[in-house]
């Protein structure tokens, strides 16, 4: 059965280049630890630069490994850069999302790319959206849930969001951090064990309250992560909109967007996946694998292992989705 990843990361050749370099934007760096390369930013965080992250040849060979035909590129979180300062955000986009190209033109039947964008400026932001959707074939862009606390509802990004709903291509929306939080999340890899669906929950939240997906009703939006805490806890925000004057901002019960969003498989629990679909619909998730992070899963078999799933639903998770949304890659015969 063809699949096709729609959560997969990486660290473009270019930007590795310049961490050898130390001409990486925000002083991004590689070390050696245990005679391995380290990523390692100023602000702390680190991780291994595994050679699936920017070496075309060993990512398809870990793509075939968990039978993924296709994969939708975007740029590991960690290189969002919205803390650095604009008109060098402005420019690290472009070399990233020249480098994702790069990338894609290496496997332009097994790649599509996700746009970086500089969301500190959202004129310049809108811009790189319209070049890489135009120049590259691009298929949408790849943004945090927020831009260093400034939510994504915002009205100074709303240009963003409407240009993504003009050019009729999606947002991914992948939580982020760099840094140690400094609160009760530092411990025990809270920030991203908990964090990260916390913060997807919180941004789809502002979406629905604040109009957002009223004022854009053919905004796409795909949540990582299964949604994070989303799904689970609709009724709460249902409730809220029932009873509390603050969330009244939407048109509908909160509930009545969710099949607004996509989300991906990506629960680490079958469980959750069942529940997922139960709630949105077999049409509205897409698989997703976090390729090659830690935190990742593998493909269909292992990720819907169990489920009672028809054969259009499991194709529909598979592929189906994922090429409605992002389209095939431009390489792709269609076989």
């Amino acid at each position: 059965m063809r699949s096709v990843d729609t959560h997969a990361h990486v660290i473009p050749p270019a930007l590795v280049d310049a961490m050898y370099a130390g001409t990486a934007p925000d002083g991004i760096a590689i070390a050696e630890r245990d005679g391995a390369p380290w990523v390692v930013h100023p602000q702390g965080y680190r991780y291994p630069l595994l050679p699936e992250f920017h070496d075309v040849q060993v990512r398809l060979k870990a793509m075939d490994a968990a039978a993924i035909d296709a994969a939708v590129l975007s740029v590991a979180p960690t290189m969002f850069l919205y803390w650095i300062e604009a008109a060098q955000a402005v420019e690290a986009a472009r070399v990233v999302n020249d480098a994702i190209a790069g990338m894609v033109a290496q496997a332009p039947d097994r790649f599509t790319g996700l746009a970086a964008l500089p969301m500190q400026d959202p004129r310049a932001a809108v811009a790189e959206l319209r070049r890489c959707v135009t120049e590259y074939g691009f298929r949408g862009a790849h943004v945090g849930p927020h831009i260093e606390g400034l939510p994504l509802d915002h009205d100074s990004l709303r240009p963003v969001l409407a240009t993504a709903e003009e050019l009729s291509v999606p947002l991914l929306v992948h939580p982020y951090y760099v840094g140690a939080t400094g609160d009760w999340l530092t411990d025990f890899y809270l920030t991203n064990l908990q964090g990260n669906p916390w913060q997807t929950a919180v941004c789809a939240s502002r979406l629905i309250f604040s109009g957002t997906l009223d004022a854009l009703p053919g905004l796409d939006v795909v949540l990582v992560h299964g949604g994070g805490h989303l799904p689970y806890q609709v009724g709460r925000l249902d409730h809220g909109h029932r009873v509390r004057p603050e969330a009244k901002g939407c048109e509908l019960p909160p509930s009545e967007y969710l099949r607004r969003f996509h989300f991906d498989t990506l629960t680490h629990s079958t469980a959750a996946v069942r529940f997922l679909i139960e709630q949105v619909g077999s049409d509205r998730v897409v698989l997703g694998t976090d390729m090659p992070f830690d935190m990742g899963a593998g493909g269909v078999d292992e990720q819907l292992a169990g489920l009672e799933l028809s054969d259009a639903e499991i194709e529909s998770i598979a592929h189906v989705n994922a090429e409605r949304l992002f389209g095939r890659p431009q390489g792709d015969d269609g076989k």
